[in-house]
C-alpha cells in the first residue's frame, strides 16, 4: 500500500502543501512560503538517519570466594521485606528504613560480590549534628517533632550502587526563532525568522550512580550526591565490620534505563548550554550512541534515620563520606495559619494606614 508523505511546517507545525501558482510549498494555516530546496534540507537535517544507541553490556560484581561470607547473616524486615546483610555478631534491632523489628534468617550467600566499596569518613555524631542542623530555623515545623525524634536509632548502612562508564557521541536538532517587534504610528510589527540548530558531540560518562535497592528512593539517592569516587576501594568484607548493608534487589540490567536518562538529561543540559542569541528553543529531535560501556557494583556510605510523627513516616539520608544530609519535614498547619493570619493583619493594617494618609494629603 503506497504511503502519504506529509510535511509538517517548521513555523506552526502544520501540514503544507505544494502551491501550484506560486510553485512553491505553503502553509495554509500561517501562509509561510518555503522552497522545495530549502525544505529539503530542513527535512534531511531533522531526520539525518542517526540511530540512537543506548544499549549496555553489563557485568558488574564478581562471585564470592569461599568463605567470604562465613561470618555474614541476613536480617529481614517483617514490615516492608527489606533484606540486611551484617556480621554474625551484629544485633540489628530495627529495620533502618521503616524501623520495624528484623529477624536474622541465615547465612548471606548467592549474590554477587561488590567490585568497590567507599568507607565510611563521618561517624553517628556527626549524623546527629547534621539532623540537628537540617531541624534549625523551620519555624513551621512541628515543636513535637524535634522533641520526638528517635535519634538513636540512626543507623550506617551501606547502600548497592550500579556506577555506569561510557563514551558518548549525540546529535541533537533543534527548532529556533529570532523575533524582532517595532512600531510605527499605526501598527505594530512583528517578525519571526525560524533557524533549523544543531549541535553534536562527545561526551563522556564516569560513575553514574544508580542504587540498586528498590526500599531507598531514587530523589533521595541522588540528592546526597556526589561521592568522592578517587576514595573508592577494592571491596572486602573488613569494610562491613560495625556496619550494615543493603542487598541489592534491582539488578544492573533493570538500572540501565535510569543510567539512561541521566546521561540523555545531562547531554541535552550541556548541548543546550552551547545555544545563545535565539529567542525561543525547541528540541526537534536526538540521537544518542553509547561506547566502551561498563558497569561495576559499589557499596557506598550512607547514615539513615527512619522515624514517625502522627502516623507519617519521614526518611531522612546524609552521605557518610561528605556530610550532605537532606530529608523532608513534617509542616504544623496550624502554625502556618497562625502565621498566615498575621501576615493578612499586618499587610491590610499597613495598607489601611497609607490609605489614610493619602486621603489626609488630598492625593486620593
Amino acid at each position: 500500500m503506497a504511503a502519504l508523505l506529509e510535511y509538517q511546517c517548521p513555523c506552526c507545525a502544520g501540514k503544507i502543501e505544494f502551491d501550484s501558482a506560486s510553485q512553491q510549498m505553503k502553509c495554509p494555516f500561517c501562509d509561510t512560503m518555503f522552497d522545495v530546496e530549502t525544505l529539503r534540507s530542513y527535512d534531511e537535517a531533522v531526520n539525518d538517519g542517526v540511530q540512537e544507541d543506548m544499549s549496555w553490556e553489563v557485568s558488574a560484581g564478581s562471585e564470592w570466594a569461599e568463605g567470604e561470607t562465613s561470618g555474614m547473616n541476613v536480617y529481614v524486615c517483617n514490615s516492608c521485606a527489606g533484606e540486611i546483610v551484617a556480621e554474625g555478631t551484629t544485633g540489628a534491632s530495627s529495620c533502618p528504613y521503616c524501623g520495624s523489628p528484623v529477624v536474622m534468617t541465615g547465612q548471606f550467600a548467592g549474590d554477587l560480590k561488590p567490585d568497590l566499596v567507599i568507607p565510611f569518613r563521618l561517624d553517628k555524631d556527626a549524623a546527629v549534628a547534621a539532623l540537628k542542623k537540617h531541624l534549625e530555623g523551620k519555624f513551621l515545623l512541628p515543636a513535637a517533632f524535634k522533641d520526638q525524634n528517635h535519634i538513636d536509632e540512626i543507623k550506617a548502612l551501606y547502600v548497592p550502587f550500579w556506577m555506569f562508564d561510557a563514551g558518548s557521541n549525540a546529535r541533537i536538532v533543534y527548532k529556533a526563532t529570532k523575533v524582532r517587534r517595532w512600531d510605527d504610528n499605526n501598527y505594530t510589527y512583528k517578525e519571526t525568522k525560524y533557524y533549523t540548530v544543531i549541535r553534536a558531540g562527545s561526551m563522556s560518562f564516569e560513575n553514574v550512580p544508580v542504587d540498586g535497592s528498590s526500599k531507598m528512593p531514587d530523589d533521595l539517592m541522588e540528592s546526597i550526591e556526589p561521592y568522592d569516587y578517587h576514595d573508592c576501594k577494592e571491596f572486602t568484607t573488613a569494610y562491613l565490620s560495625g556496619y550494615l548493608a543493603d542487598k541489592y534487589d534491582v539488578t544492573a540490567e533493570d538500572s540501565v534505563e535510569r543510567a539512561n536518562t541521566r546521561i540523555k538529561q545531562s547531554v541535552r543540559d550541556e548541548f543546550r548550554k552551547s545555544i545563545t542569541g535565539f529567542s525561543t528553543v525547541t528540541e526537534q529531535n536526538e540521537a544518542i550512541r553509547l561506547s566502551n560501556g561498563r558497569t561495576r557494583y559499589m557499596m557506598c556510605p550512607v547514615w539513615i534515620l527512619n522515624t514517625t510523627w502522627n502516623d507519617q513516616h519521614f526518611l531522612f539520608a546524609m552521605n557518610g563520606q561528605t556530610g550532605k544530609f537532606v530529608g523532608d519535614l513534617p509542616t504544623d498547619m496550624g502554625k502556618f495559619w497562625r502565621w498566615f493570619f498575621i501576615f493578612w493583619l499586618i499587610f491590610g493594617a499597613v495598607s489601611f494606614g497609607v490609605i489614610f494618609l493619602l486621603r489626609q494629603m488630598g492625593i486620593i
